[in-house]
């Protein structure tokens, strides 16, 4: 009988000495093998991928938030007097600037090319201190938009898809009519391009700039603008902060956050990631597999082992220990070479991307397609501990129904082989 003071550590031993002992069935140590291995992959890609995905995230919202304002603050109707509502805002904790703006939809058009757009009526002093457009700018400025003179500046893929230069007149149809003695026309302005920019997000294939008294007299706003662009020292407070503006100002005006405006795309991400990582976690399921697999075969090749234990006295539950830390050893062992590998690739992921291209030639993301032109990796700690706790659960959930079978294994039944 088995009686002694380290009686409790006994199982951890046999367990640990089995994860570590030569197979005699080769096949066996092979499945063990390509369960470590596809445990360390799985973890290893999870890590990497999501942290890519972290990086694409990061990207999204540095470069559209530089352009798209924080907040849009609109009333029921025309604003009349903005001056008087900016004073009002101007005050409000975290908030660094406000601009008056117009907005609308039209469609230009060069030759034969036409393109819908979106039109924005901004005052340049103003919108400077909002949006980072100023210091993207490719060709021209913002301080180009006078009033009166009917100049736009638009993003670098709306003028390339039009095939403009600088100086180039456009038409800007509205989707109205005018009503005339001769007939029903749309209503149409001609523009002259004074601006080109590139941020390097989806608002260069979209966004159109005009000068706010231009917009007033385009669209037909009269001395009205459509509302404020807000611009707050964090973005993440944002939305708390302009549901507090919104109640404090009253029901007649109306507030929307960049989450709001530009919420769908980043919820397109995040819903890629989920489901990125969902499939990539079959990888860890496939070694769960083997884990098992290696377990089943281990508990055939040790049936005697198994029935000399509980002649000595062990339990069944020292048996099911033993079988657990083994399989646990093997899918640790995996967990921790794949997170040790990702979170070092997940680091320096760009600069290992950048080595390869610039050795082999190759480019992962052409500049003129792509707005990203090279993979941005952003690591998190809460994703990788996210992933090896995952894969330790898994694992551990793997060893038990082998640990089991060889919990039921009788002692008299196993030997009558061997004697």
């Amino acid at each position: 009988m088995i009686n002694s003071p380290f009686r409790s550590s006994l199982p951890l031993y046999i367990g640990l000495r089995y994860a570590n002992a030569k197979r005699r069935n080769g096949f066996i140590a092979f499945v063990s093998l390509f369960a470590l291995v596809g445990m360390a992959l799985g973890v290893f890609a999870l890590i990497v991928v999501l942290s890519v995905m972290n990086g694409f995230d990061r990207e999204l919202k540095e470069r559209i938030l530089r352009v798209v304002p924080h907040g849009f603050l609109t009333t029921e109707k025309p604003l009349e007097n903005w001056p008087v509502l900016y004073d009002r805002v101007s005050t409000t904790e975290g908030l660094n600037a406000a601009a008056p703006f117009i907005e609308g939809k039209a469609l230009i058009s060069f030759g034969r090319t036409v393109k819908p757009v979106q039109i924005q009526g901004i005052d340049p002093e103003f919108e400077k201190d909002i949006s980072a457009i100023e210091q993207h700018m490719l060709i021209g400025e913002l301080a180009y938009l006078q009033p009166g003179e009917y100049g736009i500046v638009m993003g670098n893929l709306v003028a390339r898809h039009l095939g403009l230069t600088i100086g180039d007149k456009i038409s800007v149809t509205l989707p109205e009519v005018s009503v005339t003695p001769a007939g029903i026309f749309p209503r149409s302005k001609r523009f002259t391009l004074v601006g080109v920019f590139e941020v390097g997000a989806q608002v260069d294939q979209y966004l159109t700039l005009i000068h706010i008294r231009d917009a007033q007299k385009l669209l037909r706003r009269g001395e009205t603008v459509d509302g404020l662009h807000l611009k707050f020292d964090d973005i993440y407070r944002a939305p708390a902060a302009l549901s507090a503006l919104g109640r404090s100002l009253g029901d007649g005006v109306k507030v929307k956050d960049w989450s709001q405006t530009q919420g769908s795309l980043f919820q397109a991400v995040k819903m890629e990631k989920t489901v990125v990582g969902l499939m990539l976690s079959i990888i860890i399921a496939v070694a769960a597999f083997n884990i098992i697999t290696s377990l089943v075969m281990m508990v055939a090749e040790k049936r005697s082992d198994i029935a000399v234990l509980r002649t000595l006295g062990m339990t069944r539950y020292d048996i099911v220990q033993i079988f657990m830390v083994q399989g646990i050893t093997l899918g640790l062992i995996g967990i921790v070479v794949g997170a040790i590998a990702g979170v070092l690739t997940a680091i320096w992921l760009p600069e290992i991307m950048a080595f390869i291209e610039a050795h082999t030639g190759l480019m992962v993301f052409d500049p003129s397609v792509y707005f990203v032109a090279y993979l941005p990796s952003q690591w998190r700690l809460d994703d990788t501990l996210m992933v090896c706790g995952l894969s330790t659960l898994i694992a551990i959930l793997a060893t038990i129904y082998p640990a089991y079978r060889a919990s039921t294994i009788e002692p008299a039944e196993a030997l009558r082989y061997d004697i």
